[in-house]
């Protein structure tokens, strides 16, 4: 009689048990489809193909640039943008400028300046001045300044100064905005807002929706694994008390 009703609970359990590891499994896999679609929907990924923008993104990193609109650029963003005055390929820069600014370079501190207000920029190649040469230049309305992080190495809108736009590009340039690191692995990271220029007029933009999309990934792994382990630990256990 005892040995029949155990049979049972140790039946019910089981069966308990593999329910229980089919629903893991079953949410598991919607949350790392999910989140895997959800990326394709929003994110694009880049290689970038120059050390313009070290040490923040060295040259042949893997990228995931969100798709927005360009109004929705603010200045400290790293964006992805394809002007014919600057070439035929896709490029990323920093904006440092947006419609109505005046930006110049160096103050006495050799700190970039924007409206007269010195930024800090920690994400900069060195420890030399903001830029080796120095510049001024009021960004036209609907246009964007752009800069790499390493500015003696950087064919940037210094360059263009002399362009009929001072060299900024129009925001419709804009395809994307940089959200993460993806490549190599040592690198991986969200990209931080700069908290220099939060404190301008517009502020900072809002990170994308990377690290809610990761978090979907990984869960949904580890229930995929978790939910496939238990029939075979279980069968193992049965034939040890066997």
């Amino acid at each position: 009689m005892s040995s029949s009703t155990e049979s049972r609970t140790d039946g019910r359990g089981r069966t308990t048990g593999s329910v229980l590891s089919g629903l893991a499994v079953a949410v598991g896999c919607v949350l790392f489809l999910g989140g895997f679609v959800w990326a394709a929907l929003i994110y694009r990924p880049y290689t970038v193909p120059t050390d313009s923008m070290t040490p923040t993104i060295a040259v042949g990193a893997r990228v995931l640039a969100e798709k927005v609109d360009g109004s929705e650029i603010r200045r400290g963003d790293i964006v992805v943008f394809k002007d014919s005055t600057w070439g035929d390929l896709p490029m990323v820069k920093r904006v440092v400028g947006v419609g109505g600014d005046k930006v110049s370079c160096c103050t006495k501190q050799g700190r970039l300046a924007i409206n007269g207000t010195p930024v800090e920029e920690p994400y900069l190649q060195g420890s030399g001045p903001a830029s080796p040469i120095g510049f001024k230049a009021k960004v036209p309305t609907g246009q964007l300044f752009l800069l790499g992080d390493h500015r003696s190495d950087s064919l940037d809108s210094r360059v263009h100064l002399t362009d009929g736009d001072h060299g900024s590009v129009p925001r419709s340039a804009v395809n994307a905005r940089v959200d993460a690191r993806a490549w190599p692995l040592g690198s991986v990271g969200v990209m931080q807002r700069p908290a220099a220029f939060s404190a301008l007029p517009g502020g900072t933009s809002q990170p994308g929706p990377v690290r809610p999309i990761t978090l979907a990934v990984v869960a949904g792994a580890v229930l995929i694994l978790v939910g496939a382990a238990y029939g075979p630990l279980t069968r193992r256990k049965a034939r040890k008390d066997a």
